[in-house]
């Protein structure tokens, strides 16, 4: 009996080691046929040939200059069915497509201008050089008309689309920390350039003291489209944001541009007597665009964001059409060669003025040398509301 089960026993250990050998087999066969198969497909794939790429249809940078083109061609035939004359050479809607397209070519090249050991030019600057010689090249400036009112209106436009970015950008701790700074610095520079312009004015120019303050109010105003656009950039950055110097100079220039349209309508209203009813005007929606805004802003979460975002859209289109109507308006036919200089000197004397009061005044601010240096030489811009008062 133990014999006969000893030996099933035997018989069973044979019969498992005999099943498992062909298994262990089997799976380094498997093994084997997978790694041969991996080293050949491998093999196909560096030695494939590369596929060429189709240029048709078009890709890329080619693609969305066809888009544009067959889109912008669509849309001119379309206006041109509807306004006629508007749209072919001399009318206003041929005029704004000619600056608006300009100005981005214009902003695009100056961008790509590189040189060592300086800041690289901002994009407005070759914005405003576009216009600048469409209006000052005779054959282009044939065909490429703006009335005064199409001009005027687009630009209030672009400056209330500059105030509502101003007013989503404030910071409301950082303005209400900043609150007696930013009032000094949105009254005092501007007040003490209007004055300083004024009696340059009026003992290197022989001007009448009314004409010579009217012209101290134009030249007071700092330009709010690139102040607040540029202290958004750095506030988007991180700089500054820990003194709120960004919020401080959004502010600040935002009520300049408003005491400086004030100022103005105020002296014009007295040099042409014009009556008091021009008095305010502008500033009074300026000052409700900012004011409304900063509010509606503070009490949004995640909306302000999104209309933040929209808004700065809106202000892409309005950009180029601002800075190339702006040098659109320089013709330097009308420019007297004796004049330049000493217009030069007066604006150049007024500045240094500006910047020297800046400084003094923001050295009671808390604020350390580069700071006051920095906050001074911002108050430089001047292109825009100028234009548009």
């Amino acid at each position: 009996m133990y014999t006969t089960e000893q030996k099933n026993e035997d018989l069973e250990d044979k019969n498992i080691q005999s099943s498992t050998i062909p298994q262990i087999l089997k799976d380094n066969n498997t093994s084997e046929h997978d790694e041969i198969k991996e080293n050949v497909l491998s093999e196909t794939e560096e030695t494939k040939p590369p596929m060429e790429k189709s240029c048709c249809p078009p890709q890329g940078t080619l693609n969305k200059i066809i888009t544009n083109g067959v889109l912008l061609s669509l849309i001119w035939c379309v206006t041109w069915s509807i306004t006629e004359h508007e749209s072919l050479p001399g009318g206003n809607l041929f005029g704004l497509l000619i600056i608006f397209y300009s100005a981005i070519i214009g902003g695009k090249l100056v961008e790509l201008i590189r040189i060592p050991s300086v800041p690289q030019l901002p994009p407005l600057l070759g914005m405003l050089l576009a216009g600048f010689i469409i209006r000052n090249v005779p054959f282009l400036s044939r065909h490429v008309r703006i009335s005064s009112v199409w001009s005027s209106t687009l630009r209030n436009i672009a400056l209330t689309v500059i105030l509502i970015r101003a007013g989503l950008g404030l910071d409301p701790k950082a303005l209400k920390h900043l609150k007696g700074v930013c009032l000094r610095l949105s009254m005092g520079p501007c007040l003490i350039e209007a004055c300083a312009t004024a009696v340059i004015s009026h003992f290197l120019m022989d001007f009448p003291w009314q004409w010579g303050f009217l012209l101290g109010f134009v030249v007071g105003a700092v330009s709010p489209a690139v102040v607040v656009s540029s202290m958004l950039v750095l506030q988007d950055k991180g700089y500054g944001i820990e003194k709120g110097i960004p919020t401080l100079l959004i502010a600040a220039s935002s009520l300049d541009d408003i005491l400086a349209i004030t100022g103005f309508n105020t002296f014009f209203s007295i040099v042409f007597s014009a009556g008091s009813h021009h008095l305010g005007t502008h500033a009074a929606g300026g000052l409700c665009t900012l004011v409304l805004t900063f509010v509606v802003g503070k009490y949004w979460s995640n909306e302000k964001i999104r209309v933040q975002k929209i808004i700065s859209s809106v202000w892409d289109i309005f950009q180029p059409l601002l800075f190339g109507l702006v040098g659109l308006e320089v013709s330097v036919a009308a420019l007297k060669s004796d004049a330049i200089g000493v217009s030069v000197a007066t604006v150049s004397l007024a500045l240094l003025v500006r910047i020297s009061f800046t400084f003094s005044l923001m050295s009671f601010a808390g604020f350390n040398f580069k700071e006051k240096i920095f906050i001074a030489l911002s108050w430089m811009p001047k292109a825009t509301v100028q234009d548009i008062k």
